[in-house]
């Protein structure tokens, strides 16, 4: 058993603190989230009818090219994970530093003990709403509309969302990890908006960070589930929790496992994924 309460866990000193991340709207948006973030079934569900409706409807239809708004779309979401990641990551390797991986994954002083970190864990999980912009693109533009895509944005809210109301410890981890991703993801898909031709070697690069984000979030939420089944009562996590978290991360990485193998391998062309 460890003896240090998780909830004395310090965060670190941020060089500079900016007004708006130290309001109450964090506390606002949990109180929100712990009575209805099961009402993300709901927007994914509407999601879903709008984005098949729409797929149906353009089937007959010339594609809008939409390039300018595509462009500008994933430069902001780029610009946006880019501050998330340089916002979120001192806290984590804080915490791996001065208080150790058991730590890292159990105690939720992310939130209740760093305002910075609170603040943008919060526009994390709200973003995942926006990002399902993405698929309006797809489907505007009548390029495929695989399952890995629309299957990965919705299985993302409820887990992130259902993480984020029970302030989850692990969730540091999901946080800074998605955020490093989509920086590179969104500021690949911006350039080739704006007519720029990446190399295939960066396409695949991205592709292998997002296998390596699963890997290492099964490996967390395994941590976590091991934590909590061997007694350990302090631990900011629960059993439930934990098991939709491996479930969600093994078929992610059989997805894009097979996206990996379809795209890069097999000669066959490529698809646009999130």
């Amino acid at each position: 058993m460890n003896e240090v309460n998780v909830m004395n866990v310090t965060g670190p000193e941020h060089w500079i603190v900016f007004d708006f991340e130290t309001t109450d709207f964090i506390w606002d948006v949990l109180a929100w989230m712990r009575n209805y973030w099961w009402k993300c079934f709901y927007y994914t569900a509407i999601y879903l009818v709008v984005i098949f409706t729409g797929k149906l409807y353009m089937s007959n239809r010339p594609k809008f090219d939409l390039r300018n708004l595509l462009a500008l779309w994933s430069g902001l979401l780029a610009i946006f994970s880019i501050i998330g990641t340089i916002r979120t990551t001192p806290e984590l390797f804080h915490i791996l530093y001065h208080h150790g991986f058991y730590y890292s994954i159990c105690s939720h002083s992310y939130y209740t003990h760093d305002n910075v970190c609170a603040f943008w864990s919060t526009l994390f999980a709200l973003s995942k709403i926006v990002e399902l912009g993405d698929t309006v693109f797809i489907v505007l533009r009548k390029q495929p509309l695989i399952f890995l895509h629309w299957y990965h944005h919705i299985t993302v809210i409820y887990f992130t969302w259902y993480s984020y109301a029970l302030l989850m410890g692990t969730s540091r981890w999901y946080i800074v990890m998605n955020y490093f991703v989509h920086s590179w993801m969104y500021s690949y898909y911006a350039l080739k908006a704006m007519g720029y031709k990446p190399s295939r070697f960066i396409a695949m690069m991205i592709t292998t960070m997002q296998l390596v984000q699963m890997v290492a979030g099964f490996f967390v939420t395994s941590a976590a589930y091991y934590y909590i089944t061997n007694g350990e009562k302090e631990c900011q996590a629960t059993s439930l929790n934990a098991i939709c978290g491996l479930l969600m991360y093994f078929s992610y990485f059989v997805l894009f496992a097979m996206y990996f193998y379809k795209t890069y391998m097999s000669g066959k062309s490529r698809t646009k994924v999130e």
